[in-house]
């Protein structure tokens, strides 16, 4: 099938739309945002003497809402040149616009026969072969289509992204008995490809596969909430991090939805189910009482939580649902929970539910026992296997693990006996693995995972461009490692090292891993991949113990640890064999300088990168200065003049600023990447983009780079930089200890008391960073803003 998409046209442009245009825009497809033309002139316009016939007035809402997502929080955009990409018009004047895009998204009003209305308009605008799709959360995509024309319906699917589109992972492709396999196998590629998406294919069935059972589950735990007289965030207590759920758990995940939102995905399933499960999609009459009141969680700034502000600062209050009073919160404390609290991983969950008697355990398992079950008897009618649930769940509500994948953990063959004990129904082909032998819905061969698929295992076919570490390592072991990294083999020649100390925090094990790593792939490998698949690529050097060496007053390791982490950053550099980092969410400090001295980067989209140590009183000590300054000096256009100043100015307000990129496309601008570096949207695929990316340099005959003279700004550029720090200073923007700490950078940034214009080696500027390293260590100030830090997870004005 010969299909691109190079322009897509997106028809609704409210919360969910204008997400989706962005997310399109973000990764640099031209979007058209088409919304209804108002029906009515505000005061304004009537005053500015326009009329309904005004283009202004006929494109207002989809230009409103593309202004919107400016202020949107957390923000759909990498960058505001994605608005650029956004062409907004309406959908009476602008529809002959169709023929000249390659996918048509419909996110109108969740009502069939307006749906229906817009297709057939569509249908009469669109070109042969056009993908059109709707992103419905639970109308029927085969009744959407069904008065369309033949080539309309076999382009036509849905594609249910979850919001908001720029974070969650989650796309549901629905197809319909129309829908060309042709048509779905390319949506699912171009979605996991281009757009970043996890793809599963769902069926044509209410709520699809994510909404059907996350709402389930939502419903049943306020049930059992009130049954058991718990409060509301007694709940939340029990219901996030400890069954591997986000923190957000139950209540505060429905105050970002929006209870109106919530309650409107429940009324699908509501409307088309029958008996004991339409019974469990009821809405409880104190969320209905909310409704009315229009307490809708977030938005409304009132739903399950209240923020008041008290003598002390800001409380939350949460809901009693029983007087519909806001009250203090309270956590569900038991022997369970306490117990659980002191276990890792999964483990929290296993000893959560090891105690029956004991409330909290009773609780969890009352509320899991029926999303498992429920998850297993719609085994096919939503989708064909257990791993298109786990998955959907995994990325639609981020979960830690799917249903089936949470059953093997807390047992299968013993719940399910708990199950028949308590009188429940247990699924025919669940009781059948279990009469078979088998004790598991997944199991690991050869490094490979196997699920049961009703009759046997099948091996999940996983997409090439993902590379899953852990089962690497499994299936072949690893080249060498110690306590804080690991080198593997990843195919093609090409090795990558990955950090696992706590936090993927940069101690000496780290750096030296890097040094050996690099001297590995010297000898026998193309090239190397820094990179790993933690919660954050590495957020740092290890804080605690340069505090504790601080404290101690042992300036001359300190001196030996920052000589190394710099020589470690310098091997980087100038390793004879390309070194590529894959930063990926948090990378600070010490994660921000392994990443710029590489030969190149290959970022995932949500990168959040930046050299952060002046909020600990420090300034970057391990090259991160000086490999900022040369990499925007290189980033400076060769038909240019380079402005020395200008490039010291902007990494100095960087640094000092402790400024931090809010992508990976951000970080470009920011100068933290330049044009040479690559950008995965899918997270998944990042090691194996970054692998293709040494590869090509390898192939290309990489060389390593040469030591050069590094142009400063000298005397002049050190004076105005600090005259930068004291204005704020004597604006109140600064505090003392703030001004001694910009002293250091503007000293280093300027290669010290010297000639304007001078060259220096890229020694001396290190030399420069380590000196004002240790001396900013040494400050009490400085040692009490670590400290807090370390304690309170935040940083500390003084």
């Amino acid at each position: 099938m010969k299909q691109s998409i190079e322009r897509v046209a997106v028809l609704g442009s409210g919360v969910m739309g204008s997400g989706i245009a962005a997310h399109l825009a973000n990764i640099g497809i031209p979007t058209l945002l088409l919304d209804i033309v108002p029906r009515e002139l505000t005061k304004e316009e009537e005053a500015k003497g326009l009329t309904l016939e005004d283009p202004v007035v006929r494109n207002k809402i989809a230009v409103q809402n593309k202004q919107a997502l400016l202020k949107q929080k957390p923000s759909p955009i990498t960058s505001k040149k994605s608005l650029d990409l956004i062409e907004t018009g309406n959908m009476e004047d602008d529809l002959e616009k169709l023929k000249d895009v390659d996918w048509i998204i419909e996110v109108v009003v969740e009502n069939l026969d307006v749906k229906k209305d817009v297709f057939a308009k569509v249908d009469k605008y669109r070109k042969r072969g056009t993908i059109v799709s709707s992103n419905t959360s639970g109308i029927s995509i085969e009744k959407m289509s069904e008065d369309c024309s033949e080539d309309f319906r076999q382009h036509f699917l849905g594609t249910h992204f979850f919001n908001p589109p720029r974070y969650l992972k989650l796309l549901e492709v629905i197809p319909t008995k129309d829908t060309k396999p042709e048509v779905v196998e390319f949506m699912q590629t171009f979605a996991e490809d281009v757009l970043g998406k996890g793809v599963v294919l769902a069926k044509d069935t209410p709520n699809f596969i994510a909404n059907r059972i996350g709402t389930y589950g939502l419903l049943i735990t306020v049930q059992e909430m009130l049954k058991a007289n718990l409060s509301i965030s007694e709940v939340d207590s029990v219901t996030g991090p400890l069954l591997g759920r986000p923190k957000s758990a139950t209540f505060r995940t429905l105050d970002v939805v929006g209870l109106d939102t919530f309650i409107h995905v429940a009324k699908n399933v509501y409307d088309q189910v029958e008996g004991e499960e339409k019974r469990v999609f009821e809405i409880p009459g104190f969320m209905q009482d909310m409704l009315e009141k229009g307490w809708l969680g977030a938005k409304t700034k009132q739903g399950f939580y209240l923020k008041k502000k008290g003598k002390e600062g800001s409380i939350i209050l949460e809901l009693n649902p029983e007087t519909m009073e806001y009250e203090e919160r309270k956590k569900l404390k038991t022997k369970a929970t306490e117990m659980a609290k002191q276990q890792k991983g999964f483990n929290k969950l296993k000893t959560l539910l090891s105690m029956p008697g004991d409330k909290a355990s009773d609780f969890v398992w009352n509320i899991l026992k029926p999303v498992l079950l429920y998850s297993a008897e719609l085994l096919g009618e939503i989708a064909d296997d257990i791993v298109s649930i786990d998955k959907a769940m995994k990325w639609g509500f981020g979960w830690k693990l799917g249903p089936f994948e949470l059953w093997d953990v807390i047992g299968l063959r013993k719940s399910v006996e708990r199950m028949q004990t308590e009188g429940d129904t247990v699924p025919k082909w669940v009781l059948d693995l279990l009469d078979n032998g088998h004790e598991q819905f997944y199991k690991e061969e050869n490094g490979d995972t196997h699920y049961y698929d009703g009759d046997t295992y099948q091996k999940d076919d996983v997409n090439p461009k993902e590379i899953h570490l852990k089962r690497l390592k499994d299936k072949q072991g690893v080249i060498m490692k110690n306590t804080g990294a690991s080198l593997i083999d990843i195919g093609d020649g090409v090795a990558l090292l990955e950090f696992h100390s706590p936090n993927n925090a940069i101690g000496l094990d780290v750096v030296q891993m890097v040094n050996k790593s690099i001297e590995e792939v010297e000898k026998n490998y193309e090239g190397l991949v820094i990179g790993n698949q933690g919660k954050n690529f590495c957020v740092g050097a290890n804080l605690a113990l340069m505090l504790m060496e601080a404290q101690d007053h042992n300036f001359f390791e300190l001196d030996l640890v920052v000589r190394q982490f710099q020589n470690m950053t310098l091997n980087i550099k100038y390793s004879k064999k390309p070194v590529v980092t894959a930063p990926f969410n948090m990378t600070l400090g010490g994660g921000a300088e392994v990443t710029l001295p590489a030969a190149a980067v290959q970022a995932s989209q949500e990168t959040y990168i930046g050299l952060v140590e002046v909020g600990v009183g420090l300034i970057p000590g391990g090259g991160g200065t000086k490999e900022l300054y040369l990499k925007m000096l290189r980033n400076v256009p060769k038909d240019v003049d380079v402005d020395l100043m200008k490039v010291a100015n902007k990494v100095f307000e960087r640094v000092a600023m402790a400024d931090v990129s809010t992508s990976a496309e951000e970080a470009r601008e920011k100068g933290f990447l330049n044009h040479f570096d690559g950008i995965s949207v899918n997270s998944d695929h990042l090691l194996y983009d970054a692998k293709q990316k040494v590869l090509a340099l390898s192939q290309a005959g990489y060389k390593a780079p040469k030591r050069e003279k590094i142009p400063v700004v000298g005397d002049p550029g050190y004076a105005a930089m600090l005259m930068g720090a004291k204005t704020l200073q004597f604006g109140g923007y600064a505090s003392e200890h703030d001004v001694k700490i910009a002293e250091k950078l503007a000293y280093v940034l300027s290669g010290g008391r010297i000639k304007e214009n001078s060259l220096i080696d890229e020694q001396v500027m290190l030399d420069l960073e380590r000196e004002a390293f240790l001396s900013l260590i040494g400050e009490p100030k400085t040692q009490q803003r670590m400290q807090h830090m370390l304690l309170k997870g935040k940083p500390l004005r003084n």
